[in-house]
């Protein structure tokens, strides 16, 4: 008999025997759906080579676990499985979410902050004190030769003092308008507006005007905005939609969306309307 946990309590616990891979499972439904790899990318805008990587059961190339969850989402929902309990088993197998940072830090920071130096205030009252017996002494110094002869000359009229016109100074220019976010709320009413601001992590987007022409496609950083507008219409797909805030036409959508989910909108002239 012995004594402690063996070698074997130690190993990492793996999943059930019957749970097959995340890759596996989603590449049996595309089979199953008659679909090719190359429809998958064109239907869900998730490139070819990602698509074999997680097949495979290769996360790495998706940049992160956020942009993974997003893309199991959507070959998920491509393919007609729930993606709940895929990324559930994606989290499960990877560590999960990361926890939020402890704020404890933040507070011992504050509390060892050097106080402010407090101003010396008897230095300043022996100045005060010297000041004011300096100033009485001269005054009665002065006093004392008040009495001293002094001699009188004729008084006349004070010749004109020749006075010099003080230039004046130009006036500054009027500051060039800047605009600002506030004017996206007096958007025009025969056109549609869109403007995407990332918030709260980067973001891929792409627009695309009701003609077809591509007018953005790229990465947004956190913190960064871009504004589109069209006469009829304008296409968007959000790589990462939980991270934006979307204001379409002067209002904001409220509709909610998930960190890493893709979601493809179209937005015309009126109220906000998903297309």
């Amino acid at each position: 008999m012995s004594i402690g946990n063996s070698p074997e309590d130690d190993r990492p616990s793996t999943p059930p025997s019957d749970r097959l891979p995340i890759g596996r499972v989603l590449q049996q439904a595309r089979i199953d759906a008659g679909l090719t790899v190359e429809e998958i990318s064109t239907s869900t805008r998730v490139r070819i080579p990602i698509v074999h990587a997680i097949e495979e059961e290769d996360f790495s190339r998706c940049g992160g676990d956020v942009y993974a969850r997003g893309h199991i989402r959507t070959l998920a929902r491509a393919v007609g499985l729930d993606p709940a309990g895929l990324v559930e088993q994606y989290d499960a197998e990877h560590g999960g979410r990361p926890s939020p940072t402890a704020a404890a830090p933040l507070f011992e920071a504050e509390r060892i902050r050097p106080e402010r130096r407090r101003p010396n205030w008897t230095a300043a009252m022996v100045a005060a004190i010297v000041a004011v017996i300096g100033f009485v002494g001269f005054t009665m110094f002065k006093g004392d030769d008040s009495g001293s002869p002094t001699s009188h000359v004729a008084e006349g009229p004070a010749p004109a003092q020749k006075t010099t016109p003080k230039p004046t100074p130009p006036k500054p220019a009027d500051p060039v308008p800047v605009p600002s976010d506030s004017a996206i709320a007096a958007a025009p009413k025969d056109k549609v507006t869109v403007r995407l601001t990332a918030t709260e992590d980067k973001s891929w987007i792409s627009a695309k005007a009701s003609d077809g022409k591509l007018l953005f496609d790229g990465l947004l950083q956190k913190g960064d905005a871009k504004t589109f507008q069209d006469d009829e219409r304008l296409d968007l797909i959000l790589g990462n939609a939980g991270a934006i805030e979307l204001f379409v036409n002067g209002k904001k959508v409220e509709e909610q969306f998930d960190d890493g989910q893709v979601e493809r909108l179209s937005y015309t002239k009126g109220d906000p309307e998903v297309g």
